[in-house]
């Protein structure tokens, strides 16, 4: 019995050329993106996140990677992406209130919680981690700030935005609009500051 390679049906051809053509595109592309990218004097992208550490906020950096939290968060865009991103979160929550959820998630969130809490939980370490410790790793990540109207901010771009008008025009129910005040009418009345909840 021999065994011959049977040739490739036409349909497979087309597939393979296919295919072909996509990851030379794909490659091409890479290489210009890089090319420019590494030729360019003005970053390829805005940063919207920043960092200005105190002391404090520096050993609580060193206690955050020793206690292995990049294994599951993004901080100074390294670690991992399993778990919520903290690059900007100061800007959203205080050092206290940080602390709070890392002493006691549960109790935080009145619930369960995906990762933090008891045993077994993955980070289930963290709340029993000493209580210092705990407080330098909240200053660190509330020192993680983020500009007004990044994805990872609390507050809107300052000014109006013709975008954001036309979907709260669309979508929030009138009911809202009379309960709530539109936080870009706050920024306003007192420009520079972003509003941090307690």
């Amino acid at each position: 019995m021999s065994s011959k390679k049977q040739p490739l049906k036409s349909g497979e051809k087309i597939l393979f050329i296919i295919f072909g053509v996509f990851f030379a595109l794909a490659m091409i592309g890479y290489v210009v993106l890089e090319t420019i990218r590494l030729r360019s004097d003005e970053p390829m992208y805005t940063q919207t996140t920043f960092f200005d550490f105190s002391e404090e906020g520096l050993k609580g950096s060193e206690l955050y990677r020793k206690a292995n939290c990049n294994a599951c968060h993004r901080a100074l865009r390294a670690g991992t992406s399993m778990g919520l991103s903290l690059d900007g979160l100061g800007s959203k929550y205080t050092a206290e209130r940080i602390e709070q959820f890392l002493r006691e998630p549960e109790k935080y969130y009145h619930g369960p919680t995906i990762d933090h809490g008891f045993p077994p939980k993955e980070a289930a370490y963290v709340s029993q981690m000493p209580a210092e410790d705990l407080r330098l790793i909240a200053i660190f990540i509330s020192e993680l700030k983020a500009d007004p109207g990044s994805s990872v901010a609390k507050t809107p771009p300052p000014g109006r935005s013709e975008f954001i008008d036309t979907m709260v025009g669309t979508f929030v129910p009138q009911e809202w609009k009379e309960k709530y005040k539109d936080i870009r009418e706050k920024q306003q009345e007192q420009p520079g500051q972003e509003s941090v909840d307690e």
